[in-house]
C-alpha cells in the first residue's frame, strides 16, 4: 500500500511522515503543501491512500476529496473536530484530530489496509441474488451465501460498494447504500448518516453525534438525527443538545 500527505503546514507534514514510518511499512510517495500540486501528481501516479488536511488555501481538503479517483482511500487529518461528520460524506476511512496520536494512526492505517484488501478481492463478483423477510442471498465465487438479517450489525457505504458487517466478518458487494437499504427490513435497519445503516438491535449506546456498536463508532448525521431519536427512543429523547 502507498500513500501521500496533503497539508499546508510544513511541520504537520513532517510529523505525519515520521509517525507513518514509525507505525507502518506503507510507502510514502509524496508530501504536498496544497491540493493543486497533489492533483497534478495523481494524474500520473496511482495512490492508494491520502492523508488529507481540511483547512487549506485555494482548494480545501473537502473540495480535493470530491475530485479523488474512486479507488483512492482518504484519512482526514485536522485540528477541527467540527468537520468530523462532514468528512464521512466522502466515505473517509477515518478522521484524525491533530496532534495525531500514533495509536489512533496505527488503527486508521490497519483499517485502510483491510478495506483495500476488500476492494481488491473483486467485489463486483459479489451480487445480491434475492432476499426474504429473514435473509439475503449473496452470490460470491460461484456460491450462494445465506446472510440472516439478524446477524448483520451495520452496513457501511464505501465508494460504489457496501460493506456488510457481521460478527467477525465483513462482506462487500457492488451496490450503493440507498439501494441496499431498500432490500432490508426498514423497521430494523436505520439510516443514520450518508455512509451508514445500523441494525437497531445491536446498538449498545449513543450520544448526540455517535452510535456505538461493539468496538465500532458510527457517526450520526445531522440530517438523520431527528428521525433516529424519534424511532429509537420513541420521542422520549430530544435530538437537540
Amino acid at each position: 500500500m502507498n500513500c501521500i500527505i496533503v497539508d499546508d503546514e510544513p511541520l504537520a507534514r513532517a510529523e505525519m511522515e515520521a509517525l507513518i514510518n514509525e507505525v507502518s511499512s506503507i510507502e510514502i510517495l509524496g508530501s504536498f503543501s496544497n491540493a493543486l500540486t497533489a492533483l497534478d501528481f495523481l494524474k500520473s501516479n496511482q495512490v492508494d491512500l491520502v492523508f488529507l488536511d481540511i483547512e487549506m488555501p485555494m482548494v480545501t481538503g473537502l473540495d480535493f476529496a470530491a475530485q479523488l479517483p474512486g479507488a483512492t482511500l482518504i484519512i482526514f487529518t485536522t485540528a477541527y473536530a467540527q468537520y468530523a461528520l462532514k468528512s464521512y460524506e466522502f466515505d473517509a476511512i477515518d478522521y484524525l484530530l491533530k496532534p495525531v496520536d500514533k495509536h489512533r494512526l496505527d488503527k486508521a492505517i490497519k483499517k485502510a489496509e483491510a478495506y483495500q484488501k476488500l476492494l481488491s478481492d473483486s467485489p463486483e463478483r459479489n451480487t445480491i441474488e434475492g432476499n426474504t423477510k429473514e435473509f439475503l442471498l449473496i452470490k460470491s465465487d460461484r456460491r450462494f451465501h445465506r446472510i440472516k438479517f439478524e446477524d448483520i450489525r451495520f452496513i457501511e457505504g464505501l465508494k460504489d460498494y457496501v460493506v456488510i458487517h457481521l460478527a467477525g466478518q465483513k462482506l462487500i458487494t457492488a451496490m450503493n447504500l440507498k439501494t441496499f437499504h431498500q432490500k432490508i427490513p426498514q423497521d430494523v435497519f436505520l439510516r443514520v448518516s450518508k455512509s451508514y445503516v445500523v441494525n437497531k438491535n445491536y446498538i449498545e449506546s449513543f450520544d448526540y453525534h455517535t452510535i456505538y456498536i461493539g468496538g465500532s463508532e458510527i457517526p450520526l448525521g445531522e440530517v438523520y438525527k431527528k428521525e433516529f431519536f424519534t424511532i429509537y427512543s420513541g420521542g422520549s429523547i430530544s435530538p437537540e443538545i
